[in-house]
This record gives structure tokens, C-alpha cells and sequence, in this order.
């Protein structure tokens, strides 16, 4: 076999590997992003049954839900944009290299849509309603139910163990969505 048709056997499997993982990346992101949509759902539900039963205490099911959606939520994130940095970092050098094109011209989609000038706005609203959800919803629900007055030892104890998991899970938050964490390049 020739060396011509070793690298061009090499971009067929680079661009093989290339649609994996952008099928990969294209699932994560539809369950990630249908994740807001069920916290929003179980948020709703919970409310209302404490509410039409009265009792505060069934609040206390909100933070464990919002915490495994959450850090659902956040390490679906991290793994797309692990796939799209791997894109650019592996698979686009590799493929340029064998090919002979300019790296910039590999995969263009994969730099461009990363210099739009409001990326990092919207990253950082992403952030705040990440937080929203997953972090302000569960503490908010905890408060209402320490605010009740039909708190016992037993479940403060628990409350306040929910409280500490929820900032843990918003620091985790907070410290993947920085321009430059974990999980991040820069533009």
C-alpha cells in the first residue's frame, strides 16, 4: 500500500471518527438541553402537591431532584464541549496535516461559531439560568419550608444537608461556565 492511499484511508476513518462524535455531541445536547424542561415540570408538580396538601415538608424533595438533574445537566455539557474541543485540537490537525489543507480550513464551523462577539453574554446567561434551575429553585424551596414552621429535628438535619449539595452543585456550576475552567478553551 502506498503512502497515498494510507493517508487517505486515515482521512476516511478521521472523518468517520469526526461524524461519531458530532452524533454523539448532537444527542447529549437534546438531553441536556430537554433537562431544563423536566426540572421545570418536576418543580411545578412538587410545588403544587405541597401546596394542595399544605405541608411544607414535601418541598424537601426538591433539592436531591434538582441536584441529579443538575449534575446531569452539567456533565452532559462538559462532554459536548470536551467533543468540540477535540474537534478542534485532534481531529482538525490530523486531518489537515494528511490532507495538506490549512488547519483553518478543517472544520471551519467548529472555530467560527466561537468568535461570535455576544458568545460569552450568553454563555454567562446560560450560567444564571443553569443556576436558576438547578441551585435557586431547591434553596428557595428549602427556605419556604425552614420559614413554615412545621420543621422537625429530623428533617432540618436533612434540609440543611440539602442545602450544603445544592451550593456544592452551584459552585460546579459557577466554576465550568468561567471563560477558561475546567472543560474550556479560550475562543
Amino acid at each position: 500500500m502506498t503512502d497515498v492511499q494510507g493517508e487517505a484511508g486515515l482521512g476516511k476513518l478521521l472523518l468517520a471518527e469526526y461524524q461519531s462524535v458530532k452524533d454523539e455531541q448532537k444527542a447529549r445536547i437534546g438531553f441536556r438541553d430537554n433537562l431544563l424542561y423536566v426540572t421545570l415540570g418536576v418543580v411545578a408538580a412538587v410545588v403544587a402537591a405541597a401546596a394542595q396538601a399544605k405541608q411544607t415538608s414535601m418541598l424537601l424533595a426538591l433539592p436531591p431532584v434538582c441536584v441529579v438533574l443538575g449534575w446531569t445537566y452539567l456533565v452532559n455539557d462538559v462532554k459536548i464541549s470536551t467533543v468540540g474541543r477535540y474537534v478542534r485540537e485532534e481531529l482538525t490537525p490530523r486531518l489537515a496535516g494528511i490532507s495538506g489543507v490549512d488547519e483553518a480550513e478543517v472544520f471551519r464551523w467548529e472555530h467560527f461559531h466561537r468568535t461570535d462577539p455576544r458568545r460569552w453574554s450568553r454563555k454567562a446567561v446560560q450560567c444564571v439560568i443553569d443556576l436558576l434551575a438547578f441551585c435557586v429553585v431547591p434553596l428557595a424551596a428549602l427556605t419556604v419550608y425552614w420559614a413554615g414552621g412545621q420543621v422537625s429535628a429530623g428533617l432540618l438535619v436533612l434540609s440543611v444537608a440539602e442545602a450544603v449539595v445544592v451550593a456544592a452543585l452551584g459552585w460546579f456550576v459557577v466554576a465550568y461556565a468561567v471563560p477558561f475552567g475546567p472543560g474550556t478553551t479560550a475562543p
